[in-house]
């Protein structure tokens, strides 16, 4: 979703994706032209490279290394934008963190020496959904907005609902790549006070009416502080242990393991 974003910055670019057809996969939700890979083989990405006629490249997969990007470099000269959040080296141009916890001086030795560093917030990207709901003046109707992110391996959703009273009212976003989402379904219909979405297009107005959200400390991060909504991150995978450290040390609410009871202390304070 954040390329689809990106994308959209560049309007009057002939703008392709190139993805492989793999489970859980949002394909359908691209706005843009998308070209089926069959492999991991760089000979197939140049090859369709060359064919489309590229002269840009964006990577966005943590399977994708220095070693990769230097072959398609060598092969057909093209500028190399690489997405990175984990600190990983790359034979880019222009590498892109756009966590506000990004630190370029940490990719000295990482990237070329010619390679543009475009860190931190003023490189964030947010969905122009996002820009134009917190325009509105909306009523609050939940008291919890919950998202652990569009697959959720771990189920770590399920274990935060299984934990909350009743009495609160409780909106949960995932998408139809999360494989819980018959267990979420079941579940969230013996709650009155719960609703399930999926696939939502309506993200930035379902936490705009929640009065807390609880998230991962991932780029949700940077959307539910531009909405300015009160919120506990809850880490579920080490690439967000980056974040995860930055947030601690803003002195915002971050888990490593859900605790309900950080909820009366956020009700508390």
């Amino acid at each position: 979703m954040r390329d689809v974003v990106f994308a959209a910055q560049h309007p009057q670019e002939r703008v392709r994706f190139a993805c492989q057809n793999l489970s859980g996969n949002i394909i359908d939700q691209i706005p843009y032209p998308v070209d089926l890979l069959t492999s991991n083989d760089p000979d197939e990405l140049i090859a369709l490279i060359r064919e489309q006629n590229i002269d840009r490249v964006v990577f966005d997969h943590y399977g994708i290394d220095a070693v990769f990007e230097k072959k398609i470099k060598d092969a057909c000269g093209v500028t190399i934008l690489s997405f990175d959040d984990t600190y990983e080296a790359h034979y880019c141009d222009i590498l892109l963190n756009h966590n506000i916890s990004a630190d370029p001086t940490r990719y000295r030795g990482l990237v070329p020496e010619h390679c543009e560093l475009h860190c931190g917030a003023e490189y964030t990207l947010i969905r122009d959904e996002f820009k134009t709901e917190k325009e509105i003046h909306r009523k609050k109707l939940y008291d919890i907005f919950i998202a652990m992110g569009g697959t959720d391996p771990s189920n770590a959703t399920m274990k935060i609902l299984s934990t909350l009273s009743d009495d609160l009212r409780v909106c949960v976003v995932t998408t139809s790549g999360n494989s819980h989402v018959s267990e979420l379904k079941t579940f969230v219909q013996t709650k009155k006070n719960m609703t399930l979405e999926v696939d939502s297009a309506r993200i930035a107005q379902l936490l705009h009416q929640s009065c807390l959200a609880i998230i991962t400390p991932s780029v949700m991060v940077h959307e539910v502080l531009f909405m300015e909504i009160p919120f506990i991150a809850v880490q579920t995978v080490a690439n967000q242990e980056d974040m995860f450290v930055y947030l601690e040390k803003e002195g915002y609410t971050v888990l490593k393991e859900w605790d309900a009871s950080a909820i009366a202390r956020f009700y508390n304070t």
